[in-house]
């Protein structure tokens, strides 16, 4: 009986060793790879970002099923003695399953991958890494039309794919629908104004149009529905309050939108002014004298 406790003993012993010995050289494997890989840049390229993910996911699964193989009979054992609190254990690990599942959830669906723009609840940013438990993003401010990067990155639990929605923004890297709007609180008729911030719209989309055109239509024919087109729209409502709404939707480069809505605010309120508010100083003028 002593020997056959000293036997299971040294078993272990050797079999935990051997355990610490293969997860340190896949770690310092790992190691040097990432390494390799990320060379002397200073900015990771998506290319990067991919296979440094497919490295640190390899390895994880390589030291996953070698140790399970090694300590197989032990896990068999354990798993028998934990039949009596399965519920427990499955209840407790709720949201580790969740993660899993939402893993293999995301892989299938292929909803995404390293490098696309994603939207998942209030979070928007760019995908830089995901695994088994958690993907991680780069935020993004797309919420106030800026489509720049906020310097903060957010962590999401894979659990979260099955409890809120995954939109993919990945078109959204190169051309935008870009939307704003200019509040006018005078009761003036602003139609007469809309054919000329068009032609001022074109004049300012000329250099960028025709290729604004053309990345629709491949947009179209991938989503397989119809878009509101390349071309500029403008429309007019009115608040609650009685304001008139001037809306602008442009489909422009992502990087160009806000220096683009700056632009066309400055022609509509230099237009404004000339219609409007000089013809009012004028009549003013007038009626005093």
């Amino acid at each position: 009986m002593e020997k056959l406790e000293l036997l299971v003993t040294y078993l272990l012993t050797h079999k935990l060793l051997l355990s610490v010995l293969i997860i340190a050289f896949v770690l310092m494997i790992r190691r040097l790879t990432i390494t390799q890989i990320r060379s002397d840049t200073n900015f990771l390229s998506e290319k990067q970002r991919k296979w440094i993910s497919r490295t640190k996911n390899g390895t994880f699964t390589l030291v996953l099923l070698t140790l399970f193989i090694l300590w197989q009979s032990e896990i068999s054992e354990f798993a028998l003695s934990l039949t009596a609190i399965a519920v427990a254990v499955v209840v407790a690990s709720k949201e580790i399953i969740l993660c899993f599942t939402g893993s293999i959830q995301r892989a299938s669906s292929r909803s995404f991958q390293i490098g696309d723009w994603i939207e998942v609840g209030s979070l928007c940013g760019e995908v830089i890494e995901h695994n088994l438990m958690a993907t991680v993003i780069q935020e993004i401010d797309l919420h106030h039309g800026q489509y720049h990067y906020t310097g903060k990155t957010a962590t999401i639990p894979n659990s979260m794919f099955f409890s809120v929605p995954v939109k993919n923004l990945n078109f959204m890297k190169r051309y935008v629908y870009h939307n704003f709007s200019i509040t006018i609180r005078e009761t003036v008729n602003l139609y007469p104004m809309l054919p000329i911030m068009l032609a001022k719209i074109d004049d300012h989309s000329e250099d960028f149009i025709d290729v604004a055109k053309r990345y629709n239509h491949v947009i179209e024919r991938h989503a397989g529905v119809d878009l509101p087109g390349a071309e500029p729209h403008i429309h007019i409502t009115t608040t609650n309050t009685g304001e008139q709404l001037v809306h602008f939707m442009l489909f422009c480069p992502t990087e160009r939108a806000s220096e683009l809505e700056q632009l066309i605010r400055e022609d509509f309120m230099v237009l404004y002014c000339e219609r409007y508010q000089n013809k009012e100083e004028r009549d003013h003028s007038r009626a005093i004298a």
